[in-house]
């Protein structure tokens, strides 16, 4: 057993523990937390006084392992981009657990990431969820698939209109080939459901198979949205076909921050710390979380790594914080809101008995200048170490 004693501890999902202890068992789970518990004899115990806990950051929406970083092009595995629907493939079948980029995000207090194909596409691939330490892939996933990757706006015209002069090289091309999707996908379901009841041989679509999960509510829809309009097109298109859905990004949502709380939306914001390098993040602001959380709608901060290095993950919660996400709501938003988005805080995204003990060691208190992290742990087993630490 590791005993963990002397620091400030935040649960996020219960009240700050000061001068608290946690006990971790041999499965790497949390057995108990709180003050004043029983150290037993062969436990080791780890003295952090003056240090700060708090769970491990979930990150959102990340290309973690498959963007290329230290190997090049080689490496670029993110859009699979010679067709706009590709909802038969996955981020997990291309993404390398050896890659400099896990690291990054180890140092950066990061303990589980939503891996996601990049937005070339209308209809992208399905997504996972895994811890950052490990070998295997497999061994590392959490959950799969978490959602399947839809995109909106500018990116499917420029990789398909612009680059290939092929369909969607407008919003309206877009947007038609998502209903058409969907609606194949309905289909698809239709004809699936009826062979199977009749116990009649069925061929299986890949493709529509994704498709079908979103309709049947077994994942949901992942949008990436920017702009404004674009934003409601994606609300548009879900609502017409009865699906779950969350809007990445979602860069303009402050200008519709109260029809995005009517609509009780989930928004993955970020990434932040970033240039406005497209026309569709012009009118960025570090207030939109703040905004939009002020509203009612559920925000999750994400990096979008590496379009925010996730070793910066923590520096950004602390910008949205300085612009006017509460205190309380900025933990939330790196840590359990993410766990409840991705379906698994029955694992991780807070400090409670019977998840798993990931957390990160910080030197002060989160989001101050001291708040660096010092230390992070998956699963009980310290992954990474400042040096000077």
């Amino acid at each position: 057993m590791l005993v963990i004693k002397g620091a400030k501890i935040y649960p996020v999902t219960g009240a700050v523990i000061e001068d608290g202890m946690m006990r971790i068992n041999a499965e790497g789970k949390i057995s108990a937390i709180g003050r004043s518990l029983l150290v037993e004899e062969g436990d080791q115990v780890l003295d952090l006084t003056g240090k700060v806990i708090i769970p491990g950051l979930i990150d959102v929406h990340t290309h973690v392992g498959m963007w290329g970083d230290g190997e090049g092009r080689p490496g670029y595995d993110g859009n699979e981009s010679v067709r706009p629907v590709t909802g038969e493939v996955r981020a997990l079948d291309a993404v390398n657990p050896r890659q400099i980029s896990f690291a990054g995000a180890r140092e950066g207090g990061i303990t589980t990431v939503q891996i996601l194909p990049g937005s070339g596409n209308p209809i992208g691939g399905l997504g996972f969820a895994c811890k950052t330490a490990g070998t295997v892939i497999d061994e590392m996933v959490v959950k799969s698939p978490t959602g399947l990757k839809g995109a909106m706006g500018e990116n499917p015209k420029r990789a398909h209109g612009q680059a290939q002069k092929q369909s969607p090289a407008t919003r309206m091309a877009t947007a038609s080939m998502i209903r058409a999707y969907f609606k194949d996908a309905q289909v698809y379901g239709e004809k699936k459901r009826k062979a199977l009841a009749e116990g009649k041989p069925f061929a299986t679509d890949l493709n529509l198979e994704s498709g079908l999960m979103v309709l049947e509510k077994r994942i949901p829809f992942r949008v990436h949205a920017h702009r404004h309009d674009d934003i409601v097109t994606a609300i548009r298109i879900c609502e017409e076909f009865g699906i779950d859905y969350t809007i990445e990004h979602c860069t303009d949502g402050y200008l519709i921050a109260e029809y995005l709380g009517k609509k009780q939306a989930v928004a993955a914001v970020g990434p932040g710390l970033s240039p406005a390098t497209k026309v569709e993040t012009a009118a960025f602001t570090d207030e939109n979380p703040a905004i939009l959380a002020k509203h009612g709608v559920k925000v999750c901060l994400m990096t979008d790594h590496p379009f925010l290095n996730c070793r910066y993950f923590l520096h950004y919660a602390a910008i949205a914080h300085k612009y006017g996400l509460p205190f309380d709501e900025t933990l939330r938003a790196i840590t359990i809101n993410p766990a409840e988005v991705l379906g698994i805080a029955d694992r991780v995204g807070s400090l409670e008995p019977g998840k798993d003990a990931d957390f990160a060691v910080l030197g002060g208190e989160p989001f101050s200048y001291k708040g660096a992290v010092l230390q992070t742990y998956i699963e009980g087993k310290l992954v990474w170490e400042r040096e000077s630490f």
